[in-house]
């Protein structure tokens, strides 16, 4: 064979055949390999993510927003939160933030949620007053559920007094908020305290100075309703509707 000047020689067929076997002998092996390799690459980027995600502070706790608050301070919440700054976001125990929270008297639930890239945001409800407790040396608020727990200096003039008559307990204290919460608005502005000497024995002392007997809290509202109507239909001192089928005014 002739080789013509300035052009490279073809390889010999051996040689190609040679070539073309060691390409199918790398190209096997790779198959055989790639699989391993990318297993392993996968491995590892998901070990750095789980590393990142639940041991580092590169996603760790900047800052705990707090959500919802009027009677206490975004501090006192945070405080009783307890959230560690640089904390891995992702181990932050929320259920175990909320019941942190809902220690202090004020807050009647909490709910806590995650805020990525580096936050916890707390949502806080607060107990809202429907009376004033006087308990002689201390006036607090009470709300719905009976729970006693804002302090007074001067207490909200259109919430009425509930005053226990002996020492006071938290049955006591459920059943006037019972009793409270039951009334109208309209009704409730009448009131100027209630008095419990036993959870039987409830009683209302209006502003006017007229006196209703209760009785315990079961049937407010249809107590509330009875008094309601009394109060427009009968001119008296003393209202007693303790057994709202059967209503008593003297006086």
């Amino acid at each position: 064979m002739v080789r013509l000047p300035g052009r490279s020689a073809e390889p010999e067929p051996g040689e190609r055949t040679r070539k073309r076997f060691v390409r199918r002998q790398w190209a096997r092996r790779w198959g055989l390999w790639r699989p391993l390799l990318v297993a392993v690459l996968a491995a590892a980027l998901l070990a750095t993510g789980a590393w990142v995600v639940w041991s580092s502070e590169v996603l760790g706790v900047d800052r705990v927003s707090v959500e919802g608050t009027e009677l206490l301070s975004a501090a006192q919440v945070r405080a009783a939160a307890g959230v560690e700054p640089g904390t891995p976001l992702a181990r932050v125990d929320l259920d175990r933030v909320a019941r942190r929270v809902e220690t202090l008297a004020e807050v009647r639930g909490a709910s806590v949620r995650r805020a990525w890239p580096d936050a916890v945001v707390v949502d806080v409800e607060e107990r809202v007053a429907v009376a004033v407790v006087d308990l002689g040396t201390s006036l607090r608020g009470m709300d719905r559920d009976g729970v006693v727990f804002t302090r007074y200096e001067r207490p909200p003039e259109d919430l009425p007094r509930v005053r226990v008559v002996g020492a006071p307990d938290n049955e006591a204290f459920r059943e006037a908020a019972a009793v409270v919460s039951s009334l109208p608005t309209d009704l409730a502005a009448q009131v100027h305290h209630v008095d419990v000497e036993t959870v039987d024995r409830i009683s209302l002392a209006l502003r006017d100075e007229r006196v209703v007997v209760w009785g315990s809290a079961e049937q407010s509202e249809e107590k509330a309703a009875v008094l309601g109507a009394l109060l427009q239909a009968r001119e008296a001192k003393r209202y007693d509707v303790s057994v709202p089928g059967q209503p008593v005014t003297s006086g």
